[in-house]
């Protein structure tokens, strides 16, 4: 697999397992009777401050995935892959490491980590659109 078909993997897994992820909390929950089956809000916000962190760094994927994963696919379905491999890995390693800094903290340092992780995705993402686009 080239760079770019591992880094959508990577980035659907990533998106996957923060689900599960949520669902097998979420099941222990109900198993314990900590919350019954249809307590639970979307958001988690009825859950515990990490439990609303795990839901909105899922759901952070969820909003990326069309764009960053849809430039991808272009790239691939194109043949033109060559433009989006030489930033894939360094994009999965950004939206993995936006997740795991939203999921550890919200202190004013980790949302500026955060937020740059993110700006790294977006300059990327951007940088691949113009390239598919123009040339």
């Amino acid at each position: 697999m080239n760079p770019t078909l591992i880094a959508l993997t990577g980035f659907v897994a990533w998106s996957l397992f923060l689900l599960v992820l949520m669902e097998v909390i979420r099941s222990k929950l109900v198993l314990t009777k900590a919350v019954a089956a249809n307590g639970f809000n979307p958001e988690n916000s009825n859950l515990s401050p990490f439990m609303q962190r795990l839901a909105r760094a899922h759901a952070n994927c969820i909003e990326g995935l069309p764009i960053f994963g849809g430039l991808m696919l272009i790239a691939l379905v194109a043949g033109r892959a060559s433009i989006t491999d030489p930033l894939a890995t360094i994009f999965l390693f950004a939206r993995i490491l936006q997740s795991v800094i939203h999921l550890s903290s919200l202190s004013a340092l980790a949302v500026t980590f955060r937020f740059s992780a993110f700006a790294v995705q977006l300059t990327i993402g951007a940088y691949w659109a113009i390239r598919l686009l123009c040339i």
